[in-house]
């Protein structure tokens, strides 16, 4: 699992992964300098680590690297979810619990992800309804205890 970027490495992997082409430390500054002040070296530096962590690779051109994204933005988002999902002690409560903050184009998006994923992989046969069961009471209950905001004995 990756570990969550750092602000600037965030802000130079934005540009990366917009871009989506090969992009110079040079490009990238010229962009970043537009928000902040920032030297060409910092940037190199931040450039440099995330070629070292695994997220861009990079190909000689000339004096200079040309960077490009190992993977979308979209997966390091969906890794990070997943990494936060299996450290809960109760993820059916977890996921109950995420869902309730979802806004409405959140929720759309993610009815609109489920059927695409059912389409290209049908779920086998569902699980024996006794342990279905057994897991939604888990995760209403949990969610009755402790609601969405933290706050104790709220009930649904």
């Amino acid at each position: 699992m990756p570990r969550p970027l750092g602000e600037l490495e965030d802000a130079v992997m934005t540009r990366v992964w917009q871009w989506n082409r090969p992009v110079t430390v040079r490009e990238v500054l010229e962009d970043l300098q537009q928000e902040r002040s920032i030297a060409y070296t910092t940037v190199m530096t931040v450039m440099d680590n995330l070629h070292q962590k695994g997220w861009v690779r990079r190909e000689v051109d000339g004096r200079a690297y040309r960077y490009t994204a190992v993977s979308t933005r979209a997966a390091y988002s969906a890794a990070l979810m997943n990494e936060a999902w299996a450290q809960s002690d109760n993820p059916a409560a977890a996921l109950v619990a995420f869902f309730g903050m979802m806004s409405q184009d959140q929720r759309e998006a993610l009815n609109d992800a489920i059927r695409i994923v059912q389409r290209d992989n049908p779920l086998p046969a569902p699980p024996e309804e006794a342990a279905e069961t057994s897991r939604a009471a888990k995760a209403e209950e949990a969610v009755s205890d402790k609601g969405a905001d933290g706050s104790e004995g709220q009930e649904r």
